[in-house]
């Protein structure tokens, strides 16, 4: 007789992270929704806006950002993958993430950039000059797992913070939705993590 394992639970808020999860058969990791207004910095202003992500961490880690691609996945005109910001130069990770994009929405030379794998979202909507808004749904509070830990190259279990945005065309079309997840900033004077 075969024991039945647990249900994998998802979470609407952590979509599409929560898919991913589920057809990897890892449990998703605690997390606490977290009322904008009171995620701490320097989180806040690398997550509490409606500007671009990659951007916003170029500027404030004064580093260009490449992508690692840990997963992917293609559904007709929707890819999905689980990927890793890394700063270019330090080769530091700085975001983990998980997105769901409508290829369909999107001119034919930024979706071979995207099938590429080789630019993060937010550069190529910038090079191609596509307009967007961002459209924050909720920011968080999770405790690192195994697998966000070695994604981020943590050293254990610790708390950190995220968000999920959709980026949205000019007709309220979501060309993405994203689950935008960083680890512990590095105090400025490299003393370590601020959690």
């Amino acid at each position: 007789m075969s024991q039945k394992s647990p249900p994998l639970t998802v979470s609407p808020f952590l979509y599409p992270l929560d898919e991913f999860y589920a057809q990897a058969g890892r449990a998703l990791p605690v997390i606490k929704p977290v009322d904008g207004t009171k995620v701490p910095e320097p989180y806040r202003s690398l997550l509490v806006h409606s500007g671009d992500m990659t951007s916003t961490l170029e500027s404030f880690h004064g580093e260009s950002i490449r992508l690692e691609v840990l997963s992917r996945q293609e559904r007709g005109d929707f890819y999905f993958r689980e990927v890793v910001l890394i700063l270019v130069q330090s080769g530091r990770p700085v975001e983990f993430g998980a997105i769901k994009m409508n290829l369909a929405l999107f001119p034919p030379t930024a979706r071979r950039q995207i099938l590429d794998e080789k630019l993060p979202l937010g550069r190529i909507l910038e090079d191609h000059k596509i307009v967007y808004s961002n459209r924050p749904k909720g920011f968080f509070r999770i405790e690192s797992d195994g697998f966000i830990q070695a994604a981020l190259g943590l050293p254990g279990v610790v708390k950190v913070f995220g968000r999920r945005n959709a980026l949205l065309d000019p007709r309220k079309q979501a060309l993405a939705e994203v689950v935008e997840i960083l680890p512990p900033i590095a105090k400025r004077r490299g003393e370590g993590f601020a959690v």
